[in-house]
């Protein structure tokens, strides 16, 4: 594993399991071409397990998601990212990692504030980036289940994930 600096980092106020989770549009991506969609779209659809990630080809973000791909996520419920990364990014992530998923594109880090989730980029001014966390969200946006990074790197409780997609 590569070497890290461990960074605490600051308390935030994201949604808490029973709260609704921010509704957003922004370009949703998958293997073949993107669209804006919106959260309440693909929430309507089925339960959404929402994973906020760094940026697409981070060994954090491969990491995570070849973790979720090892383990699966059950059919009926929408694995979607969203990190700070461009739609063109996202595309060639999802095909270099066979991830069945779909990525949010969020490069002004807007939805990170929305809930609460930016992470300002030590050396890097004016550069935020979303803290990681993951939400599952039922088919009202209702929060199940709620897991957000203390500290960077850090990683999901994925039995924590894997117990809460039983659960629903």
């Amino acid at each position: 594993m590569p070497d890290f600096d461990v960074v605490s980092l600051l308390d935030h106020d994201a949604p808490s399991v029973g709260d609704t989770a921010p509704d957003f549009t922004r370009p949703l991506v998958n293997a073949e071409f993107w669209e804006d969609a919106s959260l309440s779209d693909l929430a309507d659809d089925g339960p959404v397990l929402l994973v906020f990630h760094t940026m697409a080809g981070a060994f954090p973000a491969t990491y995570v998601w070849n973790e979720l791909r090892d383990r699966g996520v059950p059919e009926d419920v929408q694995a979607v990212g969203v990190s700070i990364s461009s739609p063109y990014e996202h595309k060639s992530f999802l095909e270099a990692r066979d991830v069945d998923a779909r990525l949010f594109s969020d490069p002004a880090a807007g939805v990170a504030a929305d809930y609460d989730l930016e992470h300002d980029l030590d050396g890097m001014t004016g550069v935020t980036e979303h803290r990681p966390a993951v939400f599952l969200l039922d088919e009202d946006r209702t929060v199940q289940y709620r897991w957000v990074a203390d500290e960077w790197p850090d990683f999901p409780d994925y039995e924590g994930i894997e117990d809460a997609l039983d659960d629903l």
